[in-house]
């Protein structure tokens, strides 16, 4: 890419010209999107992680002093933003192996044993839910998020949130009522 190109939408853009942000998201865009994928290895995820980049970009521009190292420092907010993703990945991750590795120990008393059981019919009551509920309980309880992270991650209100929640644990309730439990 040519820096030069680069320096002058830079300039433009710091000088109030929205029409030179547009050019450099056209330059840049696609360059973004490739880097987060080399990284995170998920196409979805990348453009995620492109699109979180370019308001960072936006709000964090005024601060280049040098416009014509705008691609190396655009870059390096991609590749920071992309590592900051697969460390929050891990870290579900090691929740979830932790979650299943407890779900699969072996026990031998008797109150574990109830406690296991238990367990199975709740998973498999869970499997009975609709699916926006089972989202709302799996995310809330698995990988503990709050409300409001739940509502930003499926894009609903902390309303229907707590409402998808509700109707749940009551569905839960029920069904574990009827098995005896």
């Amino acid at each position: 890419m040519d820096k030069n190109i680069d320096a002058q939408l830079v300039s433009d853009y710091k000088s109030g010209n929205q029409i030179a942000l547009a050019k450099l998201v056209k330059r840049w865009h696609k360059p973004f999107c490739n880097k987060a994928y080399w990284i995170v290895k998920d196409a979805d995820l990348a453009k995620d992680i492109a699109q979180d980049s370019w308001t960072t970009i936006i709000d964090r521009i005024h601060l280049l002093k040098e416009s014509h190292s705008f691609g190396g420092w655009a870059l390096r907010i991609v590749y920071s933003k992309s590592l900051d993703e697969l460390r929050k990945n891990s870290r579900k991750q090691i929740k979830q192996d932790a979650y299943k590795k407890e779900l699969e120990k072996e026990s031998f008393s008797e109150d574990e044993q109830d406690s296991k059981l238990l367990k199975i019919r709740l998973l498999e009551s869970i499997k009975q839910l609709p699916s926006h509920q089972q989202d709302v309980i799996k995310l809330f309880y698995i990988q503990e998020y709050s409300l409001k992270e739940i509502s930003s991650i499926l894009s609903i209100s902390v309303g229907t949130t707590k409402s998808r929640l509700f109707h749940a644990r009551e569905k839960l309730k029920k069904s574990l009522e009827k098995r005896n439990y």
